[in-house]
Formats: C-alpha cells, structure tokens, sequence
C-alpha cells in the first residue's frame, strides 16, 4: 500500500469530516473511493481518446510500421 499526505484547504477538508461524519466512515475511506473513482474516470477517458486516435490514423499508422 502507498501512503499519500493529502492537503486540502480548509473548506475541502471540513467538507471532507461533514461528508465523513454524515455517513459514519473514516475521512480515509471517503478520500481514497474518491481517488478511486476519479482514476477510473480519467483511465476510461484517456483509453477511449487514445482509441478514437488510432482509428482516426488507422491508415498511417499501418504505414509507419510497414
């Protein structure tokens, strides 16, 4: 496991206890499914710009590896 000091300013950081507090899990737990979700969100992002890239240049790309 990686460990990450996170410092957020502090209306982030209060948003971040209220929202954990709401919900009754650790501060932790909210920062890292939002750290997750945000990885996913810009892997799938970048995969699919990367995929319409090479299909766009589908035919050069065949050429520079001939």
């Amino acid at each position: 496991m990686h460990e990450l000091t996170l410092h957020l300013d502090p209306a982030a950081g209060q948003a971040l206890e209220d929202l954990a507090d709401a919900c009754g899990r650790p501060p932790e737990d909210i920062a890292r499914e939002a750290v997750d979700r945000y990885l996913h969100e810009e892997s799938t992002l970048v995969r699919a710009v990367g995929e319409r890239i090479a299909r766009e240049h589908a035919d050069l790309l065949r050429r520079l590896g001939e």
